[in-house]
């Protein structure tokens, strides 16, 4: 009983710029959210995706539709990029990867 409140606290106290490890933009306003051990979907105004992904403090742009969040990235090799302890991962282009190391550096 208890496991199945605390999922529940994730999805009614969700914040991106925290919650998140990297997310892709979809069709339509929908955005999916990836975290440490949950996906989560959620239809967002264009106001509300367009602050999202122009929060470059927090979130780099590693292709078309997919973000990664700079603050949950653990470690990068040649074509991923890894977050935490999880098996969470995100490929990602050299040059990319390149351009992340500069910026968190």
């Amino acid at each position: 009983m208890t496991v199945a409140l605390q999922h529940k606290n994730v999805y009614e106290d969700f914040d991106p710029q925290s919650d998140t490890l990297y997310f892709k933009v979809g069709t339509h306003g929908l955005i999916s959210f990836h975290g440490r051990n949950y996906n989560i979907k959620k239809r967002m105004s264009a106001e509300e995706r367009k602050q999202l992904i122009s929060d470059t403090s927090t979130f780099f742009k590693v292709s078309s539709d997919c973000y990664v969040n700079l603050r949950n990235i653990s470690s990068m090799g040649d074509s991923y990029i890894f977050f935490g302890d999880s098996s969470k991962r995100v490929s990602c282009s050299g040059r990319k990867i390149h351009m992340i190391r500069e910026k968190l550096a």
